[in-house]
């Protein structure tokens, strides 16, 4: 059980993503929604979510959000689009379904936190406290939640995204919050590090 990681939190709780091969439901809601909606006591297991860009980050389809990302206007012109989406980080590992839900102590693969950036730092500086190695930061600005928070974090790193215009608009965290993904192979030495490295208030 994780003691100074959920501490870390303002508001609401972290946010435990499972992939399983247990039978889940289709849902409307994108997947940033649901992370968000869990944040807050709620519990999901699906199988399909409501984001084009998600869907394609989760590994639910191949189709690539290309077209989506340039008649958006994000992108000056057809290339620039081509090589963000290139960039994306996509599932290397996935189940039938996908459980999301508040931490209580269960098994999780990633661990998702809303952070203040003073809050964010301290996470960084846990995962520096035992070889002093930084956190390299893999963000677009596009795909925050299910791309820099969740499938880059698989790769057994740690995520911390700025965020991104949809995840940001549909689940409405807050401008003061950045995304951390913490992978569970990662978690237990960053929280028991919580507890060793100085505070940044006296």
């Amino acid at each position: 059980m994780l003691c100074h990681i959920p501490a870390l939190m303002d508001k609401g709780m972290p946010v435990s993503v499972l992939f399983t091969n247990e039978k889940g439901e289709q849902s409307a809601l994108m997947y940033c929604e649901l992370v968000q909606k869990a944040r807050f006591g709620e519990a999901f297991l699906i199988k399909n979510q409501g984001c084009r860009v998600g869907a394609y980050v989760l590994g639910e389809t191949e189709t690539s959000p290309e077209d989506y990302y340039y008649s958006s206007k994000r992108y000056k012109d057809r290339n620039a689009a081509k090589i963000a989406v290139a960039g994306l980080h996509r599932l290397t590992k996935k189940g039938k379904s996908i459980k999301i839900t508040p931490y209580s102590g269960e098994e999780f693969d990633i661990l998702l936190l809303f952070l203040k950036p003073e809050r964010a730092m301290r996470i960084i500086q846990a995962h520096a406290y035992r070889l002093g190695k930084p956190v390299e930061l893999q963000t677009g600005g596009i795909a925050s939640i299910c791309g820099d928070s969740t499938a880059y974090p698989l790769k057994g790193k740690l995520g911390i995204s700025l965020g991104c215009k949809g995840s940001r608009k549909h689940s409405r965290y807050g401008d003061d919050e950045v995304v951390v993904g913490i992978p569970f192979q990662l978690a237990h030495e960053i929280d028991d590090a919580l507890g060793k490295i100085p505070q940044t208030k006296v």
